[in-house]
């Protein structure tokens, strides 16, 4: 894997960041130096373990930034094709200026110009590569005129519709005074340095790596417009210019010098596949469940485990938090066709992928929430004859971390949501690369990501005779009667020795092979489980870190696969999650937390991550909570106010929305504790049930919903807003 760039504060900062000991793929990260390619047209050299821009730094002096303009083919029908359907051509004329929020010119920046040998346009900046958002380079072609900011972390500078986006939609939404704080920060005004002085150069940057196709027919604007009903990508600029409003106070780093997580991942897709002819254009659910990874060579065996690190140092007086991640995967999907016909293509039909991010930084604020945006790497697999390429979106982290207990260890968890689109694209050898070639499958991705801190000498003891509370959401996909299965249970864990003694509430929505749904919330599972370390095979000798097995009755070998599925609990057993994997419940995530003797909370304010997932007869749906507000306002009420990301498909029209963003009206709740730290929220049809950890800051609920028809079911977190 190679260490790119792609949440880049600094080459230098990027240096630091990295992963303490968990032999597994992110020690590749920290070991690895970095390595630029120097293709031109990112269409050329797709390459895994990088994001998808492509970086084409050769021959460029420290102060200078080659430009690549890119446009819709309606202005260059016969120029050059790369990534996004737009097309490469030598810009007329290239301007560079100052700017305000009313993106005025404010007068030109002093600059000297050449042209390399590939006919590229280079600037070099007389006083150095600007780092603040008012510094703009414009370039015309034609009667298309767009612009980038100056300020770019891999100096490699895309003008094209997603920099012209970038710049309309960010400057003018601050007041005079917020922009003069930017660049106080970037200035450092004071003698204070300001971490988010570097959040312009990995915005202006990531932007390029959304996987968004511009139509060949596209005037400027109307891509603009495009781009705007792109629920994921605006939401993530506008995130992202928010987070640039944090000053030098806000940034954090956590208490210990490293901290490295078990990583417990759930994804669930809705998308649209190309693979297969017979296949075409029809939708398909997917779920993604995190793997160990076996790996062997000469040298012996090794293996992967799913893994997030945290690290803290000071860099020029900068206080950084960074972080990096690497979660191998398997995956499962059911094709939807029209006419219910439904296809099952189970894990072995997929190579095991991995969801890997680009090490970066992030903001720890006031030691609750880690801020951060999150570039994701391409990855390669192999299926059948094909070699597929694997694009991922980035997205905007807005993470909950809990207090470290001392000045030597990190928090003891990392829970987060997140939505990120991508692509699978077939992948053609050419001149010794690998060229894009056609889109194989357009997915959107929910997730939940639990990273709970890895324990050297973690010891079962820990959870033994502790009472639990439990939700769980899951998947069960196949090819026979009942080819979808929603599932979700609510309810206690008794937890004796080994032995799991359970009482769980179930409610399925499923949809039979005529395409019918239907739903039924009696079930009740009482079915005792057993839980067994599962060890972990280091450098340093196997050691138990808190990872876990569940198994329905005998325990599985450290290396099997169990019954039902593998897991981590946090160092003092106070939080539990397991990926559910080829169990008899399905695909998906089990979360534990201890029962809270804590009162019900009754006031603040939670932000709201999650799934929902939702069927009727001709439709099935994914809804992603997007950073959505539960505020509590008593011990009786409360109120929801949705965002959501929202992807539809249709059976009969053979066709997968985008990510729609929506803000429907608040919900005013009716708020009900239920004892032992659970409790109730319902209005109208919907329901969410759960319970509350014992520092009252986070919330587990299950979701249950009728609308018009269509069942819906899901799992969303909710955690305090400082």
């Amino acid at each position: 894997m190679r260490l790119l760039p792609g949440l880049a504060i600094s080459t230098t900062l990027l240096l630091f960041a990295g992963c303490g000991g968990g032999d597994d793929a992110l020690s590749d990260t920290r070991n690895n130096p970095n390595d630029f390619g120097g293709a031109t047209n990112s269409i050329n050299d797709f390459s895994q373990g990088s994001t998808g821009d492509s970086t084409n730094t050769s021959g460029l002096e420290a102060n200078e930034v080659r430009i690549t303009l890119e446009v819709p083919g309606s202005y260059a029908p016969d120029a050059e094709l790369t990534r996004r359907n737009l097309k490469i051509v030598q810009p007329d004329r290239v301007s560079v200026y100052a700017t305000n929020t009313a993106l005025q010119h404010l007068g030109s920046i002093p600059v000297t110009t050449r042209t390399d040998a590939s006919g590229n346009t280079i600037i070099a900046f007389d006083n150095g590569q600007p780092l603040a958002p008012d510094v703009i380079i414009e370039a015309r072609f034609g009667n298309a005129v767009m612009r980038s900011l100056a300020a770019d972390a891999d100096r490699d500078v895309k003008i094209n519709p997603f920099s012209e986006y970038l710049v309309r939609n960010t400057l003018p939404r601050y007041s005079e005074d917020e922009f003069q704080g930017i660049l106080d920060c970037v200035n450092d005004t004071g003698g204070s340095l300001c971490l988010n002085k570097y959040v312009w150069s990995t915005l202006a940057d990531q932007v390029h790596d959304f996987e968004i196709d511009i139509p060949a027919n596209a005037t400027v604007n109307s891509a603009l417009e495009l781009l705007g009903e792109r629920g994921d990508f605006a939401r993530y600029v506008a995130a992202m210019a928010d987070y640039a409003l944090l000053d030098e106070g806000s940034s954090g780093k956590i208490s210990a010098s490293s901290a490295d997580y078990n990583s417990v991942f759930l994804g669930i897709e809705l998308g649209q596949t190309f693979l297969e002819s017979t296949l075409v254009d029809s939708g398909q659910w997917s779920v993604r469940t995190a793997q160990e990874e076996r790996l062997e060579d000469a040298n012996g065996v090794g293996y992967v485990y799913p893994a997030l690190t945290l690290t803290s140092f000071d860099t020029f007086n900068i206080r950084v938090t960074s972080l990096a991640s690497d979660i191998p995967y398997d995956r499962e999907t059911l094709i939807h066709q029209e006419g219910n016909n439904f296809f099952f293509r189970g894990p072995g039909i997929w190579e095991r992928n991995t969801h890997a991010s680009s090490p970066g930084a992030a903001t720890l604020l006031e030691d609750q929430r880690l801020l951060a945006g999150r570039a994701l790497y391409q990855s390669i697999t192999e299926r059948d004859t094909r070699t597929l390429g694997w694009t991922r979106n980035p997205y905007y982290l807005d993470a909950y971390t809990s207090a470290p207990e001392s000045d030597n260890t990190g928090p003891d968890r990392v829970v987060s949501g997140y939505f990120s689109a991508g692509k699978a694209i077939e992948l053609e050898s050419a001149n010794g690369g690998l060229r894009r070639g056609d889109t194989l499958e357009d997915h959107y991705l929910s997730v939940l990501e639990l990273d709970l801190l890895r324990q050297p000498g973690f010891n079962l003891d820990t959870l033994n005779g502790k009472d639990y509370n439990v939700v769980y959401l899951a998947l069960l996909l196949g090819d026979g009667s009942t080819p979808v299965t929603l599932e979700s249970g609510f309810g206690t864990w008794q937890i004796s020795g080994n032995s799991v003694s359970q009482t769980q509430a179930v409610s399925q929505v499923f949809r039979d092979s005529s395409g019918a749904v239907a739903s039924d919330d009696a079930g009740t599972l009482t079915q005792s489980w057993t839980l067994s370390q599962r060890t972990a095979r280091l450098s340093s000798g196997d050691q138990n870190i808190g990872r876990l097995n569940l198994d329905v009755s005998t325990a599985s070998g450290m290396f099997d696969q169990p019954d039902i599925g593998v897991g981590a609990s946090t160092p003092d057993g106070s939080l539990l999650a397991f990926n559910l994997d080829d169990s008899g419940l399905g695909d998906g995530l089990l979360v534990a937390a201890s029962q809270a003797t804590a009162s019900l909370p009754t006031s603040g304010r939670f932000r709201v991550q999650g799934i929902q997932l939702g069927m009727a007869s001709d439709i099935n749906r994914l809804t992603h909570f997007e950073n959505a507000v539960l505020t509590l306002q008593s011990a009786t009420s409360a109120t929801l106010e949705p965002h959501n990301l929202e992807v539809v498909h249709s059976v009969s029209g053979e066709s997968v929305s985008t990510p729609a963003s929506q803000q429907p009206d608040n919900i005013a709740l009716a708020y009900t504790g239920l004892g032992n730290g659970q409790v109730s929220l319902s209005a109208a049809n919907l329901l969410l049930e759960g319970f509350y950890t014992q520092d009252q800051n986070q919330f587990f609920l299950r979701l249950r919903d009728t609308i018009g028809g269509e069942e819906q079911i899901g799992l969303v977190l909710a955690t305090r807003i400082p």
